[in-house]
């Protein structure tokens, strides 16, 4: 039985766990993270919008205003040190009617009070102005809003953590947690062991559970499943900003809305649906049909032969569906239980304040006891050069200082061996097919991974060593291929 001695165990690598432990790399301390899945981002933090929001839907007064606002502001400096696709592009929340409008007010008024610089009510003509295909009669234009890679971000501020020392877990679901004299002692499902002075349960959908392994029993997650729809990137063209709908205040979402992602697709969604699963990521033929009308109605120019995939994401709600709407993040450590914080109910803005919550994190810790700065922290992490991106001139010194980059693997999307190959190597040693995909975005393009998907099986199998029934998909029991294969030589 293997066992791990650390100042602070973070559980739960999404996008706010991999911030917390990159902040705490600040500090000369031991720092592990278990996750239970095979990657970083298989959950709530990879199956969103990818939006930086503005915080003008969130309470004034709670911590989801708060950190939203702040991590909206601050993402520039974030976004250059970790190499993140990024880009401002503004936001309409598009108003039909009188209703609307003072939903469009209440919105405006909200933001204000809570920091959100920029915002305007506009009118029709200022629509077409910033997005010319959008319907609508009035809309809440928020200039700060942005759209960014939620894979990449994750990814980043995970491979940042563990470049400055912190130890990474995966395949690591822990099942049960006991207060030792000095420590807590962390068990994980394959039978390992872990002591930590400090735990910060960060685990989303099962943050509620691992905080019932401490003892705190008095909150529920309520699954909350959201479906998408993914539009090819040959009608982006069509749509430059997020246009939204004005939110149902009792649905506690967003409503279904147009995004363009950083690469040039849209998505249509999310649909708000309560489950009793927290993992059962269905797809509905319902649902699906609602977010083709709904997301016509805000942009006609949408076709059938535009959708090119679905998705479903899972939000960690601490707010039943007979309730309905918002509650605030939690983010606490209880006398009777010390050095555990908890955090539960990290649903959207998550993403968006994932820095200021780990910030926050810290904090707590601070007010108990002094950290020595880690003078060796390096905030910069450099991600995979993009082939496609570059100048002629530069993809030509790219092909002459390494020939992998002159084989396409993934055609969609242009993706080349050479970044295959380095994303196979990543710092955190993920080597599943949807590892790479979220690393170099092959087998996101037109068909969907029908040309690439078995190429870049291959090389996993030549890189690491794999035998063809050992190349898994996302999860531990998602073999890629069972009984027999024939493979080319």
């Amino acid at each position: 039985m293997k066992k791990q001695q650390y100042d602070v165990i973070v559980i739960g690598s999404g996008v706010v766990g991999s911030a917390i432990a990159r902040e705490l790399s600040k500090y000369e301390m031991n720092i592990g993270v278990l996750e239970k899945e095979l990657d970083v981002v298989c959950e709530t933090s990879g199956r969103n919008s990818g939006v930086l929001h503005a915080g003008f839907n969130s309470k004034p007064g709670t911590l989801m205003a708060k950190f939203c606002v702040q991590g909206c502001l601050g993402f520039d400096k974030v976004a250059k040190e970790l190499d993140i696709p990024f880009k401002r592009t503004g936001k309409l929340v598009i108003g039909f009617n009188e209703e609307d409008m003072e939903g469009l007010k209440d919105l405006k008024a909200l933001g204000e009070k809570n920091g959100v610089p920029g915002l305007e009510i506009v009118g029709r003509e200022k629509i077409k102005e910033l997005a010319p295909n959008v319907e609508g009669t009035a809309a809440l234009y928020s200039p700060m809003t942005g759209v960014l890679d939620p894979f990449i971000y994750t990814i980043a501020l995970a491979e940042n953590a563990c470049q400055n020392g912190v130890d990474f877990y995966l395949d690591r679901e822990v099942i049960n947690i006991e207060k030792k004299e000095n420590c807590y002692e962390i068990t994980t499902k394959n039978g390992e062991t872990y002591y930590s002075r400090w735990v910060i349960n960060s685990a989303g959908l099962n943050s509620d559970k691992i905080a019932g392994l401490v003892g705190v029993t008095d909150y529920t997650i309520y699954p909350c499943r959201g479906e998408y729809f993914i539009l090819d990137q040959s009608i982006g063209k069509f749509l430059e900003i997020p246009a939204y709908p004005v939110p149902n205040k009792k649905e506690g979402g967003l409503g279904v809305h147009l995004t363009p992602s950083i690469h040039g697709n849209i998505f249509i969604g999310p649909s708000a649906q309560y489950i009793d699963e927290n993992d059962n990521y269905s797809s509905t033929e319902d649902v699906m049909n609602m977010l083709i009308k709904e997301g016509t109605k805000i942009l006609p120019q949408i076709k059938r032969e535009h959708f090119i995939r679905n998705f479903t994401g899972i939000r960690p709600k601490l707010v039943s569906k007979e309730k309905g709407g918002y509650a605030d993040f939690v983010i606490e450590e209880r006398k009777e239980i010390p050095n555990v914080i908890n955090l539960i109910g990290i649903e959207s803005p998550g993403l968006t304040s994932a820095v200021p919550i780990a910030e926050y994190v810290v904090e707590k810790i601070k007010n108990k006891e002094t950290l020595k700065e880690n003078k060796k922290f390096n905030p910069i992490r450099n991600g995979i050069v993009k082939f496609i991106e570059q100048s002629e001139e530069k993809q030509d010194a790219l092909i002459k200082e390494n020939s992998d980059y002159g084989e396409i693997i993934c055609r969609c999307e242009n993706v080349t061996k050479a970044e295959i190959l380095q994303a196979i190597k990543n710092p955190l040693g993920v080597d599943t097919l949807t590892g790479i995909k979220y690393r170099t975005r092959c087998m996101m393009g037109r068909c969907q991974g029908g040309y690439c998907q078995t190429r870049i099986a291959e090389i996993i199998m030549k890189e690491k060593n794999k035998k063809v029934d050992e190349v898994t998909y996302l999860r531990e029991n998602g073999k890629m291929f069972s009984g027999e294969v024939r493979q080319w030589k």
